[in-house]
């Protein structure tokens, strides 16, 4: 990738790389904000690797809040999905895993696709700023988004008839709670990817996207996972 000075003195101009980590998505990252770990940690520290300057994990608890961060300039990269809602406000780069959203109902609940979902009389649970929170506000027509710390949280809390949330939390959820069940079938795919602001340099941007297409290539990514206790989670394609 040739000489990166330039890139990382536009990247990280403070002198050290300060990366968003999302500890509420157990998927991408684990952990408490003094020992984080994941695939977006394993990332985050690969970047500064790369441009050869320190890194600086700020850690969240919620996707808003690191994607408010990096919008603010309290950090320089992020781990968020990518969504039209953010978008003018977010340079991606192509996704590195792709992750499912799934629906939780009580086990005698009528639903058994999606599609049942989106009716006047159901109410739908969410973390409040997912990108299933951004996704459904897009799509749903009939039915009611409840906000919430969790998904599941306002599901339980208020008796709702459908909680929003990511494959492998939800399917744990209910595992410890044989009065819910999962709809097999997603109503999203999730493409999470890194993201800047995109006031960065096109050489930075270009840096970025390339170089989650070679840890995506050379294995980087599934060997991250794997060490995250994660191999469900399916490596993004080629870009």
């Amino acid at each position: 990738m040739g000489d990166l000075s330039a890139v990382a003195t536009d990247l990280a101009p403070a002198g050290t790389l300060r990366a968003a980590i999302n500890l509420g998505n157990p998927v991408l990252a684990h952990g408490t904000p003094e020992e984080p770990g994941g695939v977006t940690v394993d990332l985050a520290r690969e970047v500064a690797a790369r441009l050869a300057v320190p890194v600086e994990l700020v850690c969240f608890d919620a996707a808003r809040k690191s994607f408010e961060a990096l919008t603010s300039g309290a950090a320089d990269l992020g781990f968020l999905a990518i969504e039209p809602a953010r978008a003018a406000e977010v340079a991606f780069t192509a996704p590195y895993v792709v992750i499912e959203g799934v629906y939780v109902v009580a086990q005698d609940s009528p639903f058994g696709s999606p599609a049942d979902v989106d009716r006047p009389d159901v109410r739908v649970g969410v973390k409040q700023g997912s990108a299933y929170d951004l996704y459904l506000t897009r799509t749903l027509r009939h039915a009611t988004i409840v906000r919430g710390e969790d998904g599941v949280t306002a599901f339980e809390a208020q008796g709702l008839e459908v909680a929003a949330g990511i494959r492998q939390p939800m399917t744990a959820y209910t595992a410890a709670h044989p009065a819910t069940r999962v709809l097999p079938e997603r109503f999203m795919e999730i493409r999470q990817a890194v993201g800047t602001t995109p006031d960065r340099r096109p050489e930075t941007i270009a840096f970025l996207r390339e170089l989650v297409e070679e840890l995506k290539a050379s294995g980087f990514v599934a060997d991250a996972l794997r060490r995250a206790g994660r191999p469900d989670t399916t490596v993004a394609p080629p870009a």
